[in-house]
């Protein structure tokens, strides 16, 4: 079956729907950008106007959309979500949504413990860490910083990786096999380095992980990731 036919088997609010989430992936409208008209898209698809009603209200509910009382219909601010109850991998999570995952490597470098960071690990002071800072972002938009100190004892090939095609979890679960994890939560305003990587003003709050994972009785790895507070947010369900 080739493409049109397959279009033309699907119906036409639905191709409506894809036409307009086509254009939000694309970049055609952003966030907070008004969508064409009702009347206008009645015109390009020559259809009714229920028909396109039911393209855009689906959306509206599928929080795609936002319909503002005589203004207009605009593409809603996205709120990506993370699973808490197991640990994934972010390009997992974005994939799953049907989204493109890109990630940008920001820093990677071999270093010393801190006397913080040496207490954390239970490492001696100076003992060497990996270090590296990336961001992550979903259809174009960046959705995390993750600043993550890496044990080498654990993860010894860790700053050979290409961080590019593959995340430091999606490496840190082959190579350190999960023993357990400990994680907490909170709202935070954005350093200046961290906004600038989140494209958002530092005034704006950002939902802050801080994740400490555990291999073969060590600590692995410890993991603060930065997320931009109007666009995510922590899910789960448990049985």
């Amino acid at each position: 079956m080739d493409d049109h036919t397959t279009q033309e088997n699907t119906p036409i609010f639905q191709r409506i729907k894809d036409f307009l989430l086509a254009g939000i992936a694309a970049g055609r409208w952003k966030e907070g950008d008004v969508i064409p008209s009702e009347q206008a898209l009645v015109k390009q698809f020559g259809v009714s106007r229920m028909t396109v009603n039911r393209a855009v209200r689906e959306l509206t509910s599928e929080q795609v959309l936002t319909r503002r009382q005589g203004s207009g219909t605009y593409v809603a601010q996205q709120k990506y979500q993370a699973t808490l109850l197991e640990i994934k991998s972010i390009a997992d999570e974005v994939r799953a949504r049907g989204h493109i995952h890109r990630s940008s490597l920001q820093l990677l470098e071999r270093t010393k413990a801190s006397d913080l960071l040496a207490k954390q690990f239970g490492l001696p002071l100076e003992h060497p860490l990996f270090h590296s800072l990336i961001v992550h972002f979903e259809n174009g938009v960046p959705i995390q910083v993750e600043d993550r100190w890496v044990n080498p004892e654990c993860a010894p090939d860790y700053m050979t990786q290409d961080f590019s095609s593959i995340t430091p979890n999606e490496y840190l679960m082959a190579a350190a096999p999960l023993q357990g994890a400990t994680y907490s939560i909170e709202a935070l305003s954005a350093p200046r380095d961290i906004a600038e990587m989140l494209a958002i003003d530092t005034k704006q709050p950002c939902l802050v992980l801080r994740r400490q994972t555990r291999s073969g009785g060590k600590i692995a790895s410890i993991a603060t990731m930065w997320h931009p507070g109007h666009r995510y947010q922590f899910a789960g369900s448990f049985t």
